[in-house]
């Protein structure tokens, strides 16, 4: 049975495996950076870490964050990053479950929309967000990194 809820300190090895299966180029942290950080994901009440667990293992994780905002009568919107499920239980529905459960999360807490990222190259992911209801059709997101190098105006 799957248990779809809110990340404890306790599962902080299983989140790590599971974002090298979506970053595995990312460098390891060091594990108390790593413990203190999942502290300050659990602790902040703008920050929703979720995780799917089979009762063996983490099979799948995301993050919701809340922006607060002045616009849309001042409700807040959703940001959705890092989802991943194991590749092991990919085509299973665990994913779509995890991700339901999150909007709904944010529905809860009174978003006027929620929004997420997606690799340009990740086409499959693509699909599949299409069929939550997310579309690609409505606004579009940019992205800067501080490696970029930023083009003078």
């Amino acid at each position: 049975m799957l248990d779809i809820r809110s990340a404890r300190t306790q599962d902080l090895t299983g989140i790590l495996e599971l974002y090298r299966e979506l970053r595995p180029a990312d460098p390891d942290l060091p594990q108390l950076l790593a413990q203190q950080r999942l502290r300050e994901l659990i602790e902040n009440p703008l920050t929703h870490l979720i995780v799917v667990d089979n009762g063996e293992q983490l099979v799948g994780t995301c993050m919701l964050g809340l922006i607060p905002t002045l616009t849309n009568g001042a409700r807040p919107f959703g940001m959705i990053e890092h989802v991943v499920t194991t590749n092991a239980v990919r085509g299973k529905g665990i994913g779509k479950q995890m991700l339901r459960f999150v909007i709904d999360l944010a529905w809860q807490h009174d978003c006027y929309k929620v929004m997420l990222l997606s690799g340009i190259q990740r086409i499959e992911a693509h699909g599949f967000y299409e069929n939550l209801g997310f579309r690609g059709d409505v606004e579009k997101g940019y992205v800067l990194k501080p490696s970029w190098d930023i083009k003078p105006t």
